[in-house]
């Protein structure tokens, strides 16, 4: 009786749950034609963003560097000059990186940055095969121009 007790009760209980797990309709999506719909507080992918004008709008503050607590971002940051801007502010990012091995998608970059320069957006196929490009660089990050409409 004791077995009954210790196996057998647990094990009837496991074929239990498998057995209305077994009942539900089963979905199948077919990927990459298909996606499945993300949570609204999805954070995969990093973007560098832009102002409507295409200045940058990192200012090479490093604060998402600093609350980054798996320390995968770098920036380096350099003045603007009159026959140089890249961004509205006197400093621009030099150089920014972002090591996705490292990266544990947290979103604190995100919320650090006083500018919103750094977003995680949906996008979350960030398969390579290569771990040297998984060193995600500035021109990686960064959103393409948009066209100013006048």
């Amino acid at each position: 009786m004791e077995i009954f007790r210790d196996v057998v009760k647990p094990m009837m209980a496991g074929f239990g749950i498998t057995r209305k797990r077994l009942q539900h309709e089963k979905v199948t999506i077919q990927y990459p034609e298909e996606k499945r719909e993300q949570f609204a507080r999805t954070r995969w992918r990093h973007v560098l963003t832009r102002y409507d004008s295409g200045l940058e709008r990192c200012i090479g503050c490093s604060l998402c560097a600093g609350a980054c607590p798996a320390r995968c971002i770098y920036v380096q940051a350099a003045e603007n000059t009159d026959e140089a801007r890249f961004s509205p502010g006197e400093r621009y990012a030099a150089r920014y990186e972002i090591n996705m091995l490292r990266c544990i998608f947290c979103g604190y970059c995100q919320e650090a940055c006083p500018t919103g320069a750094i977003v995680l957006r949906n996008d979350f196929e960030l398969a390579n095969y290569q771990r040297e490009d998984f060193i995600y660089t500035k021109e990686m990050l960064l959103e393409p121009n948009k066209p100013v409409h006048a």
